[in-house]
């Protein structure tokens, strides 16, 4: 079960999905304030914010007990839960069987403590992270909304933000979990532009969208949001006022990632995640430092950015040209789909053996595969210094190694 976190170049994201999008404008607004940083987010360049995913308990078997045991706990400031479904123009739950009532055993809990059937009682991921954050009180867990899969509700939301808004801060204020969450994270794949479907809610229709929902969670909730990281001429960054709506955030997540894959099943081969330009490089704008240039000269501060990184690589076979650049054949394998691995498994299946635009690419056999290693993370974080940048967010905890090779890396 796999619902990818942001594909900038998918062959889905085409001008015929575009043309079939009927989507009404937004029409309600809201008249929120500016937040002002809490007292854990002033050391903005410090934040380190995971994703943990609520599929990943079932294949990948990976559990809240493993942010403890891997040592990431300790290293992060922030969780971004998801995903939240976004359907009906409401906020709802994605899984109630792994959000809030999945039984987990002594040996399986945080606090080797197994749960209980009592009425009322709560289960699951929910009530794993309530026991991550007692053990880790400065520790924030924020409810993400949305990804590749749920952005489509997202167009029926922008017609009435307000409605929409009211929906969520419902939803994560529940009295059964509001304890657990500190905050909404909205990752609307993307807003007036093409992902797996097309929107047309209009250039302003996110920034309302965030303004509701600033007014609505108020300044002592956190709101943030994952933003595209198309720096191309007339791209996805081009298509939406991210500056507009940078007031009504504490901060955006630019998924500097996905920009190359097996989607382009003939390739060139090229690096998912470059940290910057190379001679070469398929599509001008599709770089982790165009991203973050073209954001800040629209306006928005540095310090509310964070710089993205993938714990996992992307790939394709039939490769014969070890630089990039090749040709190939289609997506190599993977454990869990074709074209896509984890960093865990990546680093002995297929150890890197260059470097290119400031991130890593690997070689072996007929296979090409590139992703981050801690070395290439290393470069990227003195790149986060230089820029001023508000910290750094991953997608996702499971592709890390069981002893957080990665996010030690980025601590």
């Amino acid at each position: 079960m796999s619902r990818p976190h942001g594909i900038l170049a998918s062959a889905l994201a085409g001008a015929a999905l575009l043309a079939s999008a009927l989507v009404a404008p937004a029409t309600a607004s809201a008249s929120p304030t500016t937040a002002p940083a809490s007292p854990a987010d002033e050391a903005a360049g410090h934040r380190v914010v995971g994703y943990f995913t609520d599929w990943g308990v079932y294949g990948r078997n990976y559990h809240v007990k493993n942010i403890e045991t891997s040592g990431s706990a300790a290293r992060l400031t922030h969780i971004n839960y998801a995903f939240g479904n976004v359907t009906g123009g409401r906020c709802a739950i994605g899984d109630a069987y792994a959000d809030y009532d999945k039984f987990y055993d002594a040996a399986g809990s945080v606090d080797g403590k197994a749960d209980t059937w009592d009425n009322g009682a709560l289960r699951g991921n929910f009530n794993q992270l309530r026991k991550l954050k007692k053990l880790h009180p400065g520790l924030k867990v924020v409810w993400s909304f949305g990804g590749w899969t749920w952005s489509g509700g997202f167009a029926e939301a922008a017609k009435n933000p307000a409605a929409f808004a009211d929906s969520c801060y419902n939803l994560v204020e529940d009295p059964r979990w509001a304890d657990v969450f500190d905050g909404i994270d909205i990752d609307w794949e993307y807003p007036n532009a093409c992902g797996l479907t097309c929107d047309a809610s209009g250039r302003d229709a996110f920034t309302r969208v965030m303004a509701a929902l600033r007014a609505r969670f108020g300044a002592r909730n956190l709101v943030t949001a994952a933003i595209t990281a198309d720096a191309s001429s007339g791209g996805k960054i081009d298509a939406t006022d991210y500056a507009g709506a940078a007031r009504y955030v504490d901060w955006y997540n630019p998924m500097t990632y996905d920009f190359f894959g097996a989607w382009d099943a003939k390739g060139p081969t090229a690096p998912h995640s470059p940290l910057t330009s190379y001679p070469g490089i398929p599509k001008a704008g599709f770089t982790t430092d165009d991203a973050v240039r073209k954001l800040t000269s629209l306006g928005i501060p540095p310090a509310k950015l964070l710089l993205g990184i993938g714990f996992y690589g992307r790939g394709w076979t039939g490769v014969t040209q070890s630089a990039p650049g090749g040709t190939a054949t289609g997506p190599a394998s993977g454990t869990y789909e074709q074209g896509i691995d984890d960093y865990k498994v990546l680093k002995a299946k297929c150890p890197a053996n260059g470097t290119v635009g400031g991130t890593a690419y690997a070689k072996c056999g007929s296979d090409w595969w590139s992703y981050d290693t801690p070395a290439t993370i290393a470069g990227k974080m003195a790149y986060k210094n230089r820029q001023g940048l508000g910290g750094t967010f991953f997608w996702e905890l499971s592709g890390d190694t069981a002893d957080g090779e990665l996010i030690k890396a980025i601590d």
